[in-house]
């Protein structure tokens, strides 16, 4: 799709572009505020929290733009792309989105039911990196590439099926009750109903995502952006657009829970769906370049023990102070990418 958007987008004019990312972006919204209201009512139709319907069947289909993206790029030859776009997406995030949508507004924390999902959150990213070691050669320094191997694709994605069927029997003995809060009023249509709408939600976010990163792209290079710069940041920032306009739309709407199960979830899903697809679907593993394991990975577990103690807090919120402190880190990130690392 992004092929033939990118043949299609090529011959307009600058000012059309403009135009068409406007558009593109009011979609997008619109999809994120459907997204949210279907999820919302359907937690509260299933009796189930909405945090792990963020961190279920939210993630699932926001996370499906980072999964189309790495195993594309891994089959195509390209198996460093799958993981840079899966651990770039963890850091973009848990830094700039949850910041953001803290300093929307301070996102409550439901510890009965975040701090297993935190922990698992915590675990993968750990694992990952754990994985990604060569361990063979570490006491030489970590200055070669190293491997993520296809058995541990496959051990990926049997994780995965282990998180979900644990969450789902978690969410159907969770209390329900603390879901249902004064003035809310869930969708009253049917429950298929209510799930197409959902999916039709997801599609219009990932559609107009996958539409508005060529549009921005080409634009920014008529604007004489270098090249490098625009790869560094639209891939990772592109496939995190779906969380980024839920989390938004979440945190506006109230439903901070919401958005904290959604990159909770999310960022679960880029270790064990992404990464796992990307390196089963690859026989020599996916490549890990030498500044993986003095600057990303340690960016990327270093930022999701932030998250992961902000949540802890007496006051039972990721409180705006947090939310700016992230969003620096991730300034601080970027800025690092493109002045020390590149």
């Amino acid at each position: 799709m992004e092929h033939w958007a990118a043949a299609y987008l090529q011959g307009l004019p600058t000012s059309v572009l403009i135009l068409f990312i406007a558009a593109a972006l009011y979609v997008l919204s619109k999809g994120a505020d459907i997204l949210v209201h279907e999820a919302v009512s359907l937690s509260v139709r299933w009796n189930i929290p909405k945090v792990l319907i963020g961190a279920t069947v939210v993630s699932l289909g926001t996370t499906l733009p980072e999964a189309s993206v790495s195993v594309a790029a891994a089959v195509s030859g390209n198996p460093d792309i799958a993981l840079g776009n899966a651990v770039g997406s963890i850091i973009c995030d848990t830094s700039l989105i949850i910041g953001i949508a803290a300093l929307i507004r301070p996102l409550p924390v439901q510890r009965s039911i975040t701090d297993r999902q935190a922990w698992i959150h915590l675990g993968s990213a750990l694992l990952l990196a754990g994985i990604a070691l060569p361990w063979g050669s570490i006491s030489r320094g970590l200055r070669q590439s190293g491997t993520v191997p296809q058995w541990s694709g496959f051990l990926f994605l049997l994780l995965l099926a282990v998180y979900i069927y644990r969450t789902i029997k978690k969410a159907r003995s969770s209390d329900g009750d603390l879901l249902r809060e004064e003035g809310e009023h869930p969708d009253t249509s049917p429950t298929p109903v209510a799930a197409l709408k959902l999916l039709l939600g997801l599609a219009l976010i990932i559609g107009s995502s996958r539409m508005l990163i060529p549009s921005v792209e080409i634009t920014a290079i008529r604007a004489g952006i270098p090249q490098s710069i625009i790869a560094a940041t639209l891939v990772a920032f592109g496939t995190s657009l779906p969380e980024l306009s839920t989390a938004v739309a979440a945190s506006r709407k109230g439903h901070g829970e919401l958005a904290i199960g959604n990159i909770i979830g999310a960022d679960i899903l880029n270790v064990l769906f992404v990464v796992g697809a990307a390196a089963a679907v690859t026989p020599q593993g996916l490549t890990v370049p030498p500044k993986f394991y003095w600057f990303h990975f340690p960016v990327m577990i270093a930022v999701v023990l932030i998250f992961r103690f902000s949540m802890l807090s007496r006051s039972r919120t990721v409180g705006r102070i947090t939310g700016a402190l992230l969003v620096l880190f991730y300034l601080a990130y970027i800025l690092l990418s493109f002045t020390v690392i590149s």
